[in-house]
């Protein structure tokens, strides 16, 4: 996991890796249709969505990519909350965090499927994304 680095995402048109995906972690079966309101009200309803159940933590993350539209949805994951996104547009990546920010939504952690990120477990991203957030909150101190 060492190969793995933050790049800025620059707006454009330009899709991301992997197959068009929102991967969802963290949401109460209460706060998907919230999340699903959002996503209408930004123009973004139409991404197929993931809602990943603590049960799928050891799944590979490309795996969890090729579920279906849908999967998990109505039951709640205990898992941290994140939003991990495949094959949007970089300009639709930009709409979904401000929508996310200016809904005030639970804090998530955030990111974008690799080539590296879809062989690693869904456990391990999960807590590389929580490791580089501590490493970024300490830094601003």
């Amino acid at each position: 996991m060492t190969d793995a680095k933050f790049q800025k995402v620059s707006p454009s048109d330009q899709p991301l890796y992997g197959p068009r995906k929102l991967l969802l972690c963290g949401f109460s079966a209460e706060a998907q249709p919230k999340f699903n309101g959002l996503l209408e009200a930004i123009g973004l309803s139409d991404i197929p969505k993931t809602w990943v159940t603590h049960e799928q933590a050891g799944a590979r993350v490309g795996e969890l990519a090729g579920l279906a539209d849908g999967t998990g949805a109505g039951q709640s994951s205990s898992l941290p909350r994140a939003v991990i996104m495949a094959g949007i547009t970089q300009n639709e990546l930009h709409r979904l965090m401000g929508g996310c920010r200016q809904a005030k939504m639970k804090p998530a952690l955030w990111a974008t499927l690799t080539p590296t990120s879809e062989t690693w477990p869904l456990q391990d991203l999960l807590k590389e994304l929580a490791a580089e957030r501590q490493a970024m909150q300490n830094h601003k101190k």
